[in-house]
């Protein structure tokens, strides 16, 4: 086990009668091994939290330092848990015959090995995929859940282009494969204005140049997975408080993909993040955590400046119950 300490960081100030939350006290790693295949989880711990701890699921491209920045808000209200399960990230290479629930079971066998009895759920793109089979198979480990750039199929363009991507990146061509990444992923110019969009398809271009063969032998085996695999099953979701959002330009993950995803969950809430595309906990950082905090507190999230009308697709639960 390694264990690291975390920069000081300046609360936040008070907001009306809500308490000033309390620092972060330190971030620890842990190695565990499920099924015979090696994986890390990291913690960062808060001491005086004012809700479940939160599990951060991200997309494939992302790995349990992804979400650092967004510490900045959400470390002070709960302990974080971020992992990279196996197949993912640093841990060992998962062949692709193993399925979706395999990871959700992974997640359940961390949860177990580090003494994490429940959790508020956050799950992006394809964490939404292995998020909700974790949910779905262990009710009893899940408060609350927040699905962002989610989709319970998978999207016609990212079918389409799996064969090619993986075509370019086994015969080496990683600088072709990055370029198809990128128009992937983000939106066109033409879909709408999205904050920081060149900055960030900038950042993700660097990112997919810079990976290793190991990652990349990771990345063709993902794709592998989901293709023979799928993403969804028709499993009773836990009925707990739920919320899905989408950058309202989204054209991976689309926003009526979005809402069909929640129309799935009878605890379920949807909105829009504007100016953002499917990479919209990067494009509106501080937007996204401030409004994955206030579900996970129990605060309202309608009427946000940056955020379109919350919607309630499942009729089994209307709006004013939230």
């Amino acid at each position: 086990m390694r264990t690291a300490a975390i920069a000081a960081q300046a609360s936040p100030r008070a907001e009306g009668s809500r308490p000033v939350p309390s620092e972060p006290e330190r971030a620890e790693e842990r190695e565990l091994v499920f099924e015979g295949f090696r994986y890390t989880c990291r913690i960062v711990h808060q001491g005086a939290p004012q809700t479940e701890p939160l599990l951060l699921l991200g997309g494939s491209s992302q790995n349990r330092y992804s979400w650092q920045s967004h510490e900045r808000w959400l470390a002070p209200l709960c302990t974080l848990i971020t992992v990279d399960l196996p197949g993912y990230g640093s841990s060992d290479f998962l062949p692709a015959s193993y399925d979706i629930s395999f990871l959700g079971d992974a997640v359940q066998h961390m949860l177990t090995e580090i003494g994490v009895s429940e959790v508020n759920l956050f799950g992006g793109c394809f964490g939404e995929v292995v998020g909700l089979r974790f949910a779905q198979c262990h009710p009893e480990s899940v408060r609350r859940m927040v699905f962002a750039a989610a989709a319970n199929r998978l999207p016609a363009l990212y079918s389409e282009a799996v064969p090619r991507l993986t075509e370019t990146l086994e015969r080496g061509d990683i600088a072709g494969a990055a370029d198809g990444l990128v128009r992937l992923f983000m939106s066109n110019r033409e879909a709408g204005k999205v904050r920081r969009h060149a900055a960030v398809a900038r950042l993700l271009q660097r990112q997919f140049l810079n990976q290793t063969q190991d990652e990349i032998r990771k990345a063709v085996e993902h794709n592998i997975r989901l293709v023979t695999h799928g993403c969804y099953e028709p499993l009773p979701a836990p009925r707990v408080p739920t919320l899905v959002f989408t950058g309202e330009h989204d054209t991976l993950c689309t926003p009526d993909m979005g809402r069909e995803l929640a129309a799935t969950m009878p605890e379920a809430l949807f909105t829009t993040v504007r100016e953002a595309d499917h990479l919209v906990t990067v494009e509106r950082r501080e937007e996204s955590a401030d409004l994955i905090a206030r579900f996970c507190t129990d605060r309202s999230v309608e009427g946000l400046p940056y955020c379109a009308e919350v919607e309630a697709p499942s009729p089994r639960r209307p709006l004013t119950q939230v």
